[in-house]
């Protein structure tokens, strides 16, 4: 069974995504799609980085990713498709592999070369089905594009870190549907620039002296209601690896999350301080 994966910023009300299932299914008619998100915020490619590098891996190996966020073609925004971690993947080469590409190197690279049979304005419909659908058959890369050893890196995505290593400044990356606030710094870079020190961590104008393993890690064990803890702030590691600021049982459409009750967005500063 071939199994194509659909992340976009299309969102749900309009035609496109099912026209994009349609295509898929008129070229290849036994395929699998799978929707990993529609409601990426439109043009964000730091959040579709997040999106992309933490759901790919729950994935099969030979699977076929189409991600369609950015994707209009220009002389600075080209189409890709790449072999990488047994996995393919077809999209814009807008730098929304970099959170993949950071840690794994792709085994090949090509720059899609069919444009000229195509005459669209939907590339994600006319481009990445055509490609997706080849490269499910068992199509080879090299017939669809010409190999290249450059791709797009975001060099914003990453956290900086002072030279005597006893600050990591980072930034939010992504609001969950919790409005959990989760920034780019890593567990990994944690560990190995805190060695373990001691530590305080900086988020707009709140500080957490302590980063728990479990949301409930916030009750004490002697809590008769757990309620008593809901809208606590708290600071974690999710389950992707990333720091995150979260509210204790938080809920947008109620009490709000830490988005919006700590007054945090996109791009704002996260820090770590080594004491």
């Amino acid at each position: 069974m071939s199994i194509i994966t659909l992340t976009t910023d299309f969102g749900t009300k309009d035609h496109f995504v099912g026209a994009v299932k349609g295509a898929i299914y008129s070229e290849l008619p036994e395929a699998k799609i799978v929707d990993i998100t529609h409601h990426i915020s439109p043009f964000n490619i730091t959040e579709t980085a997040y999106i992309l590098k933490n759901s790919y891996k729950s994935f099969p190996d030979g699977t076929v990713h189409i991600i369609g966020v950015d994707s209009e073609i220009s002389e600075t925004n080209k189409h890709i498709a790449l072999a990488l971690d047994n996995h393919f993947f077809v999209c814009p080469d807008n730098g929304l592999i970099c959170m993949i590409t950071k840690d794994i190197k792709p085994t090949k690279v090509v720059e899609i070369n069919i444009h000229d049979r195509i005459e669209s304005s939907f590339p994600v419909l006319d481009v990445f089905v055509q490609v997706a659908c080849f490269i499910s058959r068992g199509g080879n890369l090299g017939v669809i594009g010409k190999e290249t050893a450059s791709y797009k890196e975001m060099t914003e995505i990453q956290p900086k870190i002072t030279s005597d290593q006893k600050i990591i400044t980072g930034g939010v990356i992504y609001i969950d549907n919790y409005g959990n606030i989760i920034s780019n710094i890593n567990k990994k870079l944690f560990t190995e620039i805190g060695k373990g020190r001691d530590y305080k961590i900086y988020a707009g104008r709140y500080t957490f002296p302590k980063i728990y393993n479990k949301y409930n890690e916030i009750v004490t064990p002697d809590s008769t209601d757990v309620r008593q803890f809901d809208g606590n702030r708290l600071a974690i590691f999710n389950s992707a690896g990333y720091l995150e600021i979260a509210i204790y049982r938080s809920n947008l459409k109620t009490v709000g999350g830490a988005s919006t009750l700590l007054g945090i967005g996109y791009r704002d500063v996260i820090s770590i301080e080594f004491i």
